[in-house]
């Protein structure tokens, strides 16, 4: 999640100085077995699992016969279990989002390589986001030695109570294209609006003619 004036700004489109600051990192994927004529972009959720919203995403993403990438938190894995088995058995792929959510500006190296490394063996997963969007050069280098450093292209803003369903579709749409990772939020702070612009999103981007898959290394 990136909060405040600095993600509303952020996600009209990662800046060249954001990707430039973390080198190698995937900000979008192009895969080459894509369908000739067809667009391929990836939903993914930060933040969970939570038993009361989770569960509702993954029955919407059944609904409408797509898959997605979930980068969870070890704090909630560790308290719900059941819910990564849930995620995985359902055909969605895992990432790793730290262990207690940690920003990686305000944490000391070891420390975040160490939530890094953890999350990773929890999940059983080699794909990494950093919390807030933001990672160091020196956890960067640690990190991208084991794992892809995942990105996005678009951030729904699907967390931010000031935003209106109808703002969050439109963003999603006009800043989607070919490649996108857009990121969502299965968390409680999100499921207001991210169960009424969800369902609506997949319906366009499918009406669009896009693939929707889930991220594999």
């Amino acid at each position: 999640m990136i909060g405040g004036r600095l993600g509303k700004w952020i996600s009209e489109r990662p800046r060249w100085f954001h990707r430039a600051a973390i080198p190698g990192a995937v900000w979008r994927l192009k895969p080459t077995d894509a369908t000739p004529g067809r667009k391929v972009a990836w939903l993914t959720f930060d933040d969970g699992p939570i038993p009361d919203v989770t569960p509702a995403v993954l029955d919407i993403l059944d609904a409408h016969g797509v898959k997605a990438t979930f980068f969870m938190v070890g704090d909630n894995v560790e308290r719900h279990p059941e819910l990564l088995s849930m995620v995985k058995q359902r055909g969605h792929a895992v990432g790793n989002h730290t262990l207690h959510h940690t920003r990686g500006y305000r944490c000391r190296h070891r420390r975040y390589v160490d939530e890094a490394t953890r999350g990773r063996q929890m999940m059983a997963t080699n794909l990494f986001r950093p919390p807030h969007g933001f990672i160091l050069p020196w956890q960067l280098f640690a990190i991208s030695r084991h794992d892809m450093i995942v990105m996005h292209d678009v951030v729904s803003m699907d967390y931010d109570a000031t935003q209106s369903c109808e703002e969050i579709i439109e963003r999603v749409k006009r800043l989607t294209r070919n490649g996108s990772i857009i990121v969502f939020h299965d968390s409680l702070k999100a499921w207001p609006r991210l169960k009424s612009v969800l369902p609506e999103i997949i319906s366009w981007l499918k009406q669009q003619d896009y693939e929707l898959r889930a991220i594999k290394r």
